[in-house]
């Protein structure tokens, strides 16, 4: 059993930290309704990885310049004939094919590919850690200085204009921090999953409470128990973190909903 934590330790750790960082901002990527957006800037990792071997980066600047191209060319191709969810499916979809191209085909590192798309948090050591609390916390610092202004165009933009509330620089601050919580992200559950471990938390969450704080500590709850369960699980039936750690929280999810629905038939019928 020793033996076994010494080496679980580390991952379950950088999960539990990573998870702080998650839930408050999955509960807004829902209250934003972005979660299409989340999703196309996952899937933009994978290419900012490759782009990053390929020019002999840092990982961090390959996201980086990959999310900037997003969101520039988000406004470029944006047209009122196109909806916007079916625009942000195909940026996704054509993102992960450039991502895949880029790393199986100009790189060396075909044989990781299965990692950035999935993750592998049992890769990480106790050396990684400080790097990964610092940047949680320089996200967490971020988003609790947006905060208010976010809750503010979620609840209802046309008054968080009159307050003085800048809705374009607030949707910039909010993608950067989006974007950055993609690149520490994508070794726990890997390029396709990031918009999973995000929006299911949050998704549970709303089911059972009635205030934003309520919503963002419970989604926490769910965070925390869906990266425990799911690091242990992944060693137990040896499939990737990643999977793991998205599929407890997907199961999670669905029995919070299988009861939420329950509790409101109960409720109704005892009305009647």
């Amino acid at each position: 059993m020793t033996a076994w934590l010494a080496i679980i330790a580390p991952a379950w750790i950088a999960g539990s930290i990573l998870a702080l960082l998650s839930a408050p901002l999955g509960c807004l990527v829902l209250w934003r309704r972005m979660a299409f957006f989340a999703d196309a800037l996952a899937h933009g990792t994978l290419l900012g990885v490759g782009l990053a071997v390929l020019w002999q980066l840092p990982m961090g600047f390959g996201v980086g310049i990959v999310s900037v191209l997003v969101v520039l060319g988000l406004v470029v191709i944006d047209d009122e004939r196109l909806p916007m969810d079916a625009v942000l499916a195909v940026v996704a979809v054509t993102l992960l094919c450039l991502g895949l191209l880029t790393l199986t085909q100009l790189t060396d590192q075909q044989a990781n590919v299965l990692g950035f798309l999935f993750g592998n948090l049992l890769e990480l050591d106790w050396a990684d850690l400080p790097i990964l609390a610092v940047s949680v916390l320089i996200g967490l610092a971020l988003l609790i200085y947006i905060w208010p202004a976010q809750i503010k165009l979620a609840t209802h933009e046309a008054l968080a204009r009159i307050q003085g509330v800048n809705p374009t620089r607030q949707r910039l601050f909010f993608m950067g921090i989006l974007a950055g919580f993609c690149a520490i992200a994508l070794q726990a559950v890997g390029s396709l999953l990031i918009s999973g471990l995000l929006v299911l938390p949050a998704l549970s969450a709303r089911l059972w409470t009635t205030s934003p704080k309520q919503m963002v500590v419970f989604a926490l709850i769910m965070a925390q128990c869906g990266v425990t369960l799911g690091v242990w699980g992944s060693v137990w039936m040896d499939i990737q973190t990643g999977l793991s750690i998205v599929l407890v929280l997907a199961i999670l999810f669905f029995i919070a909903l299988l009861l939420s629905k329950l509790l409101t038939r109960l409720t109704l019928t005892n009305r009647t």
